[in-house]
């Protein structure tokens, strides 16, 4: 059987950007460089769902730039033969050093293509034996045809994605590209009693039309804004009915949130301080004690305050950098993933919690 079409390493690492855009999951362990070889050397091998040949990962350490340059089928069938014959022969210029291959079979085949559905394990095979039991599945191989390129290649790879990524999955990386490509127009945001308001474009406006469409009716049982603000324009709405109504008598200065929501269906009305994060300045534990205070002197005891610092998706560069100074019992929410919240929660030295109660 003829050995599959063989692309550059290059345009596979290319590729693969596209396959798998911003939001996917696992999208890292999918994307980098050491993906793209992995998959070179399955390709190269044959090691595509139907050809019952597979590959195991020390191959792709044995790899060299010289023989992938060989790409007529004699020699790639024997460079497979030998790889997979056990020798202690120095090989120069190895793509990877020998002690990597478990960080192949772990970090980029397992948590990355197998996990995504586009490497499948051999069946039968023991865990402990050496042989090898990765393959690509043929319709994500057929993707890196060399000869499938332009709008072809995007026709295929679109058809691709909507046959195999969830439709949560699709919906994240739909909002992450809007926050990617925010501009030009401004952004209308519809509050929750059907009045809308203009926001400037940018990834901060993309949250927080999020926030205020989709988090506030998933989280609260009837929700109000109180106040609105974006960097550029410091307050952009107000409800100073609402807000006094509740007791909030709302001064505009530096320590008010971006947003400002409140949960009226409730005996007691929730407070819920929520941040905007696209770069920095999450509800960091400085900031949690000075909107505590603003909600404190408007009359609102600690259990009736919500805080929430708002990402557009937790792979996002902004979350990464500003986790670490998330406050405790505060709420992180994504955009790109909105029926989940991450609690952030503070446990008391004196008492211990079963996990099986948070099951």
């Amino acid at each position: 059987m003829p050995l599959p079409p063989l692309p550059s390493v290059s345009e596979i690492h290319k590729r693969l950007q596209k396959i798998f855009p911003e939001g996917s999951p696992n999208r890292n362990n999918c994307t980098w460089e050491i993906a793209a070889k992995t998959i070179f050397v399955m390709l190269y091998a044959g090691a595509v769902a139907g050809n019952d040949n597979w590959i195991r990962p020390d191959q792709v350490t044995r790899m060299t730039d010289v023989q992938a340059k060989k790409k007529d089928d004699d020699s790639r069938k024997a460079w497979d033969r030998k790889s997979l014959k056990s020798s202690k022969e120095q090989i120069a210029g190895r793509w990877y050093a020998v002690n990597t291959r478990e960080s192949i079979r772990d970090d980029t085949i397992r948590s990355g293509l197998v996990a995504n559905g586009v490497v499948i394990e051999r069946d039968g095979i023991a865990t402990t034996s050496p042989a090898p039991r990765y393959a690509l599945t043929a319709d994500f191989a057929a993707l890196f045809n060399p000869k499938l390129t332009g709008k072809a290649l995007s026709q295929a790879i679109a058809a691709w994605q909507s046959q195999h990524l969830t439709a949560g999955a699709l919906a994240r990386i739909t909002m992450v590209r809007k926050g990617a490509i925010a501009g030009g127009e401004n952004i209308m945001v519809k509050f929750p009693n059907g009045e809308t308001r203009r926001m400037a474009p940018g990834p901060s406006s993309v949250i927080s039309k999020a926030a205020i469409e989709i988090f506030a009716p998933r989280f609260l049982v009837k929700p109000g804004v109180v106040f609105l603000s974006e960097s550029r324009n410091k307050v952009v709405s107000r409800d100073d009915e609402l807000a006094v109504s509740i007791g909030l008598h709302i001064q505009v200065q530096k320590n008010l949130p971006d947003i400002i929501l409140a949960d009226v269906g409730l005996k007691h009305p929730i407070l819920t301080f929520i941040e905007v994060v696209a770069s920095a300045g999450p509800v960091s534990k400085e900031r949690k004690e000075a909107l505590s205070d603003l909600a404190k002197k408007a009359g609102f005891p600690p259990e009736q305050v919500a805080f929430v610092t708002a990402y557009l998706d937790r792979s996002h560069p902004a979350f990464k950098k500003t986790v670490g100074a998330l406050a405790w019992d505060t709420f992180a929410w994504f955009a790109a993933e909105p029926e989940n919240l991450i609690h952030m929660r503070e446990g008391q030295p004196s008492a211990v919690s079963c996990l099986a109660d948070w099951l």
